[in-house]
């Protein structure tokens, strides 16, 4: 864990400039609520806003960056109403709260607009919650929104827009399907059903702070879509809790909600979510907490006591979530494992097919974005794989050929970059036995895709001509995944 937040690479500074953005761009939003005239409850309703609006946001261009965002209000101001009009309506706001939990989550199967409103949606309700908001604070709240979330739109397409000099992000779609098959609407009805578990526990648990318990439930089904990714991650919201509360007890409760060490700490907190977003779960929630802890340090009524009981509301979230992907509508980590594979190596064979175009001399061939395609497609599969290669898998065969496959996509993917650096060169040539070995690439993918048990060759040594080199290596790299994806049934790389 600590390797991976310390030692992880950052291309281009791109977590770097995400985390400082975000300081900027929510503490411009906290600063503006309080010039108008806002309360300490505005201007956390503000900051919190602000946050979400330059952390889910997500879309692959920066227009449509813009247009999410700007829509964001016109689904949190009437969430917002509904949560605290709803506040001395506890069944009511019970079943309301259900209701966005659900249609939150189905929402994702609009693509990553879908998901910033789904989750704009829910934790809008969910501030309402975390500060009692009513009726007559209603005015005010909706000021700090709108404040807040022009102030992070400013900063973002305005002061520090980087995705200007960026190509488009390639975001991969889920895999599709109809009905219950489709995974957004499992993972809709089993959302619901862990939250609704979570909100009954969790207000046997505190009829004042039930509400953490179904935060950690929504959170735990972000950025997941079979039951082995979904209890990997509240595993770790678990661990990044309880060191995030150890922290707590170092940091927040002795600071006692003192405005400028308060101040600097909840930036370093902010940082610490973004910059870490990317490559631990753990460590993010670790930021959360410490957030969560200052804010109420700020509102004052942060105590040992408080600490102890958001411990406890996060193991019920944890709980329903776990219960919910285990027993309603499962979705196996095979299939959604093998999925992502299947697709991450049909983009393998597009990038050597359209690097291969570019060494033949067409001027349209572009292998750039397939490469980029790529690198997302390998982040799904490692979130996919990530409850094989886990420390607490109790199936070690599985979990060595999980990693093996995980390092051979990166030697494709290395080998397919390394194959589009050369089709850049406008000194790079075309050899006639490109052709061919990009032919035996194209067969190799469809052997290991369509399931077809013929065998995959593996090459002799590679030439010394570079594109050659990379599509020999590459395939070298095909030929190694086949006896790991291709295992008997009864030792699948992952279990059904």
């Amino acid at each position: 864990m600590l390797k991976r937040m310390f030692v992880a690479p950052d291309p281009g500074r791109a977590r770097l400039r995400f985390a400082a953005r975000a300081v900027l761009g929510i503490g411009l939003a906290v600063v503006v609520c309080f010039l108008a005239g806002q309360s300490v409850i505005g201007a956390v309703t503000g900051g919190l806003a602000a946050l979400l609006a330059l952390f889910t946001v997500a879309d692959p261009t920066v227009r449509g960056q813009a247009v999410t965002t700007a829509l964001l209000p016109a689904v949190g101001v009437p969430v917002l109403a509904a949560a605290a009009e709803l506040h001395a309506v506890p069944v009511a706001r019970d079943l309301v709260f259900l209701a966005v939990v659900g249609a939150g989550v189905y929402a994702r199967r609009w693509g990553p607009r879908g998901h910033s409103l789904g989750v704009f949606a829910f934790m809008t309700f969910f501030v309402a919650q975390f500060l009692h908001a009513t009726p007559a604070q209603l005015p005010e709240l909706y000021a700090a929104v709108l404040l807040s979330v022009l102030s992070a739109a400013a900063v973002r397409f305005g002061v520090w827009c980087y995705e200007r000099r960026l190509p488009p992000a390639a975001v991969p779609s889920p895999p599709a399907g109809r009905g219950l098959a489709r995974v957004t609407t499992r993972q809709a009805v089993q959302a619901t059903a862990g939250a609704g578990f979570a909100l009954l526990v969790g207000q046997l648990v505190s009829g004042q702070r039930w509400y953490w318990a179904v935060g950690a439930t929504w959170w735990i089904f972000v950025n997941t879509a079979s039951r082995g990714e979904t209890l990997v991650r509240g595993f770790r919201r678990v661990l990044g809790t309880v060191i995030g509360i150890c922290l707590g007890f170092l940091v927040a409760v002795p600071v006692g909600g003192a405005p400028v060490p308060t101040a600097v700490l909840l930036a370093v907190a902010v940082f610490g979510i973004f910059y870490t977003a990317a490559v631990s779960y753990t460590w993010m929630m670790l930021c959360v907490t410490l957030l969560a802890e200052l804010l109420y340090g700020l509102l004052g009524v942060l105590s040992p006591g408080l600490l102890a009981l958001r411990l406890a509301e996060t193991g019920v979230g944890a709980l329903g979530a776990a219960l919910a992907v285990l027993f309603l509508l499962p979705v196996t980590t095979h299939a959604i494992t093998d999925a992502w594979i299947q697709r991450a190596l049909r983009c393998v064979h597009a990038c050597t097919a359209e690097a291969a175009a570019r060494l033949a001399g067409s001027a349209t061939a572009d292998p750039a974005p397939r490469v980029a395609e790529l690198e997302q497609l390998l982040g799904r599969v490692r979130l996919a794989v990530a409850p094989l290669v886990h420390p607490l898998n109790p199936m070690p065969a599985r979990k060595r050929r999980a990693r093996r496959v995980l390092a051979l996509l990166d030697d494709c993917a290395r080998e397919v970059r390394g194959l589009v650096a050369v089709a850049a060169d406008p000194e790079a040539s075309h050899d006639a036995r490109l052709a061919a070995a990009c032919w035996r690439v194209e067969s190799a993918v469809e052997a290991l895709t369509e399931g077809r048990w013929e065998p995959v060759r593996s090459p002799a040594e590679p030439p010394a001509e570079p594109a050659l080199a990379h599509l020999h290596g590459l395939e070298r790299a095909l030929a190694d995944l086949a006896e790991p994806l291709r295992a008997p049934t009864g030792s699948r790389l992952v279990g059904a």
